[in-house]
């Protein structure tokens, strides 16, 4: 073999490591894929057969007693969710395969029995730990791992919710706040990007954004509405991160048995269902965010999809938070946007993003998610709203594990973990 100079030596080692990285991202982009276009059909049917067997509710405290003995009987009751993907990322923390198959299993039956949670925080426990075993099982290194934890999250966030941009720079921005992992961009943005293109081969994903009518135009009095819009929003991100924390610890206070736990909040959750009168605040919503998006006014849509994801979520069912956090900025911002002056569906699609965005601390993210979902028109008014959102709602956040390593409001180190 020819000696090389260490400079060429050195390209030589860059081209390997990055047809390394395409190969691996392809692979976990497939496998990953794979699985949550499975998981995506999975909720989709326990929606539907919820939506024409509403009675299924009733099996609400059920439901949850089930899911806590499976995390029981897989010895993983301890399970701290997204959390632990994310000490994953940063700490290289293991995590078990078996994470994947209980949280395909456990939102699922989730959105059966009618509890408001959502999936894509579940697809980066289950992308996660499905990139970490494949990691293992070729023996990469510490830090090698690291970045196929990131592939798995990029890919499952993708496959499910159909915003390949987006997955890819949340699972590098969201581990630490003001610090991003550039080294994983390629993985990140190609198993991304082949998670959804296998999405969408399967239909899904076709036409994914919403419409959006009435959208501002960039100038200094569509400006002031929207910084205004931006402070309301932070004010809600913490509100439902305050929620979303306090929940647990409430019920392990007056119910320590998480069984206990779980059935009384199924039953709490069908309660509340039972006085609203309609299944509108549970499973993830989707449906009713574009409704609301396309002019539906309910004005106490957010602080019910709060309540209810807040029950749900609290007392042990498993499944994401993001699409929660959508669904209360989408109805705040319907609300609020025109008594600012702004169209009822700009202003959902404005809530929808610095929500969003003040819950978990991901402004790039968030301006991606407003392309992606909304296209280029106003995306400066946007960017604004998701700005002053990531600033205001101070150092809360929707995951406990999620550093802060830059002050939001000083260019200095503060490394606090998220309140």
């Amino acid at each position: 073999m020819p000696a090389f100079s260490p400079r060429i030596r050195g390209h030589i080692d860059e081209a390997l490591t990055f047809l390394k990285w395409v190969l691996y991202a392809c692979n976990i982009g497939l496998i990953v894929g794979a699985v949550a276009v499975a998981f995506h059909y999975g909720i989709d049917w326990a929606a539907q057969f919820r939506a024409h067997q509403p009675w299924v509710i009733l099996f609400l405290p059920l439901g949850g007693v089930v899911i806590v003995q499976l995390y029981r009987w897989s010895g993983m009751e301890r399970d701290r969710g997204t959390n632990l993907v994310l000490t994953a990322v940063r700490e290289a923390e293991p995590i078990r395969l078996r994470t994947a198959p209980l949280i395909f299993l456990s939102t699922i039956l989730t959105h059966l029995v009618g509890g408001s949670a959502g999936r894509e925080g579940a697809a980066l426990q289950l992308g996660g730990s499905i990139g970490a075993w494949v990691g293992r099982k070729i023996h990469l290194d510490e830090k090698d791992r690291r970045i196929m934890v990131m592939c798995g999250m990029s890919a499952a966030f993708s496959g499910l919710f159909g915003t390949p941009i987006t997955a890819a720079i949340f699972a590098m921005e969201v581990v630490s706040v003001g610090v991003m992992y550039y080294a994983a961009i390629v993985p990140c943005v190609v198993s991304s990007l082949v998670s959804v293109q296998l999405a969408r081969f399967f239909g899904l994903h076709i036409g994914t954004g919403y419409l959006i009518g009435n959208v501002a135009v960039l100038g200094p009095w569509s400006m002031a509405q929207v910084c205004v819009m931006g402070v309301l929003c932070a004010l809600l991100s913490i509100l439902f991160c305050k929620v979303m924390h306090a929940a647990p610890k409430l019920y392990a206070k007056y119910f320590p048995n998480p069984l206990v736990r779980a059935a009384v909040g199924g039953a709490l959750v069908l309660l509340l269902t039972l006085l609203v009168g309609e299944q509108t605040y549970n499973g993830a919503g989707d449906a009713v965010i574009r409704r609301m998006l396309a002019g539906e006014t309910i004005s106490e849509a957010f602080l019910l999809k709060l309540v209810f994801t807040a029950l749900t979520l609290g007392a042990g069912f498993r499944g994401g938070e993001i699409v929660p956090v959508l669904f209360t900025g989408a109805a705040f911002g319907t609300v609020v946007g025109p008594l600012l002056g702004l169209s009822q569906s700009f202003g959902g699609a404005l809530g929808m993003t610095a929500v969003f965005c003040g819950a978990t601390n991901c402004p790039i993210t968030s301006i991606l998610l407003a392309y992606e979902l909304f296209t280029s028109r106003g995306l400066p008014l946007y960017a604004l709203c998701c700005a002053i959102s990531y600033m205001l709602s101070g150092y809360y956040g929707l995951y406990s594990e999620q550093k802060i390593i830059y002050s939001k409001f000083k260019a200095t180190w503060v490394d606090r973990k998220a309140e």
